[in-house]
């Protein structure tokens, strides 16, 4: 994942997950420019990380001070490769009642205004392949008592990142976003000394039992930056603990006694390979994930009904295993998990990428049996090898759900696909809140349109319109198989250690899309002459 060479801009940087940031790029080969505060002692942390990094002092609620920095910055740096808007004040924890309008303005100027001059004058200096990630916050996505203008900012700031990803991703730039649940830092730890929060309340309330330390935000937006994230923008990754898939009364995890070790320290890495069972392997999206995990040394097996196909595949990789299996037939389904306890004694990850579409009748045609079958394969196959591989996990496991933008944007008339894609991600979600506890975690990659030979076969067909689609993508092109693979292999590795139930979309902002006419085509002009 390393890129040397980079210049990159990390707001809020002299501590928590600012100064996590700092460390893991400049260790990456980046050149960190790290801003915050007169007096909060970046500069000192800067020359702290050695040559070339710099440390600039800067209120980004100020527009005078941005424009200063930047003129800074690029006196002394030829390009801008990435910016990471993560200053923030915190909430308040005052009632609504007794909030001033220059108080909440205040939340508003530096959360919301300054990561948006931030993000304009990146922008206007960066080339193709520039990158930037805002850090916002799962309080920008549910609702909390006492939090309004920080809640409201960073709702603006995810936003914010969708509509800045359609108007500049054609040019080549794109935007993301995270948001954090409860992570370790100062400003948390203020809250508690103040009384104004409960940590131990917290982590009962977080299926995995603790809160994030900054390292974990921080190797989110790390790969968000990097070259395997190239076709992700206008995303937000939710690095939460699972908090957002729980719901409902008590608590999400038992109480505990003390600070949990995960919480204070990274675990030892698990050394030795993985082994990896990908359904619907043999093909397409599947077949690149398969050679992703199998390229880090991973044993994996490729399980589709497609025998030849997946024996194929497994032939050309060295010490991988193919299996045909029906993933709607539960005996079949069972015997191959059975199989793989006794030959491997356990499964570390599971991902489930067996699907198949509707057969493109109207709702008027379709019949209850054609529908049935969807669900049996995408949905009720997934739970059956979720639910199978629970038994042979261990604490570290990992259940990937292949997931579809159909989920987020349904469309006619692929009733079934968007209805079975649905369910699943709600699947992820419960078994977040359900297995947290027992340390296996679950997510969701959702592609968009990616190029594989199923869908060239259904524009051979007329089904699709290629062109039209891809006017329709932000980016202007579709996606590769390998763009999925990436992701999911990140989502599977340590480095998503606090991603538990999100939702991570790979489609080139077609989710973020929101306006009329072609998301490719709308914003050019308008760009080139901001930039003269």
């Amino acid at each position: 994942m390393k890129q040397a060479g980079r210049i990159v801009i990390i707001t809020g940087a002299a501590g928590g997950i600012g100064r996590a940031l700092a460390d893991i790029l400049a260790e990456d080969g980046d050149t960190v420019v790290a801003v915050d505060l007169p007096g909060s002692g970046v500069v000192e942390f800067a020359r702290g990380l050695g040559y070339p990094h710099l440390g600039l002092e800067c209120d980004v609620s100020r527009e005078e001070e941005v424009l200063a920095l930047y003129g800074r910055i690029q006196a002394q740096f030829a390009q801008i490769g990435v910016l990471i808007n993560n200053a923030a004040v915190g909430p308040t924890m005052t009632a609504t009642v007794d909030t001033g309008v220059d108080a909440f303005r205040r939340g508003l100027a530096v959360n919301l205004l300054g990561p948006f001059v931030m993000a304009r004058e990146a922008a206007r200096r960066m080339r193709r392949g520039g990158v930037i990630v805002n850090v916002a916050s799962m309080a920008g996505m549910v609702g909390n008592p006492k939090r309004n203008a920080y809640a409201a900012s960073k709702a603006g700031l995810i936003s914010l990142t969708k509509s800045l990803a359609c108007e500049w991703a054609s040019r080549g730039i794109r935007i993301t976003a995270v948001a954090p649940g409860y992570v370790r830092t100062p400003m948390v730890a203020e809250l508690e000394r103040a009384g104004n929060m409960d940590l131990a309340a917290v982590r009962r309330r977080v299926p995995m039992g603790r809160l994030a330390r900054p390292d974990e935000i921080a190797l989110a937006v790390r790969f968000l930056a990097s070259i395997e994230a190239r076709y992700i923008t206008g995303s937000v990754l939710a690095v939460d603990g699972g908090w957002m898939s729980f719901n409902q009364p008590g608590d999400a995890h038992p109480a505990m006694e003390g600070t949990p070790r995960a919480e204070l320290s990274c675990p030892a890495e698990r050394t030795g390979a993985r082994i990896v069972l990908v359904t619907g392997g043999a093909n397409g999206i599947g077949a690149a994930i398969v050679r992703r995990f199998a390229a880090n040394g991973d044993t994996v097996v490729v399980a589709d009904r497609d025998r030849a196909a997946a024996t194929a595949l497994a032939g050309t990789l060295d010490g991988n295993l193919a299996k045909s299996v029906d993933v709607a037939v539960e005996s079949e389904v069972v015997a191959l998990f059975e199989e793989l306890r006794g030959r491997f004694g356990r499964i570390d990850v599971l991902v489930n990428g067996a699907a198949v579409a509707d057969t493109w009748l109207s709702g008027l045609k379709q019949i209850p049996q054609q529908i049935e079958h969807v669900l049996d394969v995408n949905l009720t196959g997934a739970f059956t090898c979720a639910r199978e591989a629970i038994k042979v996990m261990g604490p570290g496991g990992v259940i990937l759900n292949l997931g579809s933008i159909n989920s987020f944007l349904p469309f006619a008339p692929r009733h079934a696909y968007g209805a079975s894609k649905a369910g699943m991600d709600i699947l992820t979600r419960c078994m977040a809140a359900e297995l947290g506890p027992v340390g296996i975690r679950t997510a969701t990659v959702a592609p968009g349109y990616i190029r594989t030979p199923a869908l060239a076969r259904l524009a051979k067909a007329g089904r699709i319109d290629s062109t039209a689609i891809e006017r329709r993508i932000p980016m202007g092109r579709m996606g590769r198989p390998k763009d999925v693979a990436d992701a999911a292999f990140f989502l599977a590795s340590s480095d998503a250690s606090y991603i538990n139930g999100s939702i991570l979309y790979v489609d080139g902002g077609w989710t973020s899309f929101g306006d009329a006419g072609n998301a490719s085509e709308l914003y050019d002009e308008g760009f080139a002459e901001a930039v003269g």
